[in-house]
């Protein structure tokens, strides 16, 4: 199936806002992703993010701003914006007393899909999800982590260019979660670009190469997650790895100009410290430990974790 592509971004969201009746759901939200980014989404339990999925879905109509999908208006073409996404839910919404052959059969023919168009592009997604083995089940008898493959499979089955998924890893046991961020990182060296909301931070971390984040309907961030994660309000932390170390090393280094604070690692050699950008920099820094006869056995940035930038971003509390 071909479709239109553009040189700008493959999802445009700009100035977002929606409402339940009186409750603000999103506020002038504004985001884009790239082709062929994996870009997570993250947000706190009602920060509006199954609101904004169902809303690049086709499924809810914004009040306000716009979203293009390849170019395309979500509501004047929405049409053409459904045959270009693959919407997984965090529910199934699949027939269980169909085999897992016939339920992707009938959404392939949903789409248009010829008989023996669907017969191929089905054996190609079960192998890809690994349910070549289950063909001839019934999907009422596969386990959560195969429901999710399945459902997987099911967002597949037209070869769309856009994947929103709405949490697909929930309630997943390791083993699957893993089993399915393989199968994602494959669909994305596919040529897929994926969208995908989900609470589980460390995964997105090492998942994604993008992310946005939002809190009570506003986005706090939407960027790189290599951007993100090396963020610093000013400051920058680095760790500083020595062959040996003697007792003067951690009070040589809060004595050096800019350096706010350092703390050294159990049983390493190695201090974590994190310094004003405006006073000093690693050059300056580098250069006094060299001057002071340490052997450096390693100088890098000391990256925080998604989980830490998430709680500076959002705000405690549950929305009301």
């Amino acid at each position: 199936m071909s479709d239109t592509t553009t040189d700008g971004p493959v999802l445009d969201v700009q100035g977002l806002t929606f409402s339940y009746r009186h409750t603000r759901a999103l506020t002038d939200a504004t985001f884009s992703v790239s082709t062929g980014s994996i870009h997570g989404f993250v947000g706190p339990n009602g920060a509006g993010k199954t609101t904004t999925l169902k809303i690049l879905a086709t499924l809810l109509k914004p009040k306000a701003g716009s979203v293009r999908v390849l170019g395309r208006d979500i509501v004047r073409r929405y049409k053409a914006v459904r045959r270009s996404i693959g919407y997984m839910p965090d529910h199934f919404g699949l027939y269980r007393q169909m085999t897992v052959f016939e339920s992707l059969d009938f959404f392939g023919a949903a789409y248009g899909l010829g008989r023996k168009q669907r017969e191929a592009v089905i054996d190609d997604i079960l192998t890809l999800v690994d349910l070549k083995g289950r063909r001839a089940g019934l999907v009422g008898s596969l386990s959560r982590g195969m429901l999710q493959r399945l459902s997987l499979g099911r967002a597949l089955v037209h070869d769309p260019k856009l994947l929103l998924l709405d949490e697909p890893a929930s309630g997943l046991d390791p083993r699957a979660r893993i089993e399915l961020m393989e199968i994602l990182r494959e669909l994305s060296r596919m040529g897929k670009t994926i969208f995908i909301s989900s609470h589980i931070l460390g995964e997105l971390a090492d998942l994604c190469d993008s992310v946005t984040i939002i809190d009570r309907g506003m986005i706090k961030y939407s960027g790189s997650m290599a951007d993100l994660l090396a963020q610093r309000s000013g400051t920058a932390n680095y760790v500083l790895v020595l062959d040996e170390a003697d007792g003067d090393v951690e009070e040589k280094l809060k004595s050096l100009d800019g350096v706010l604070a350092v703390a050294r690692g159990d049983g390493l050699s190695a201090y974590r410290f994190s310094f004003d950008t405006e006073v000093t920099d690693t050059n300056a820094l580098l250069r006094a430990a060299l001057d002071a006869g340490w052997h450096v056995r390693s100088f890098k940035e000391d990256t925080r974790k998604l989980s830490e930038a998430f709680m500076e971003l959002t705000e405690p509390g549950v929305p009301l």
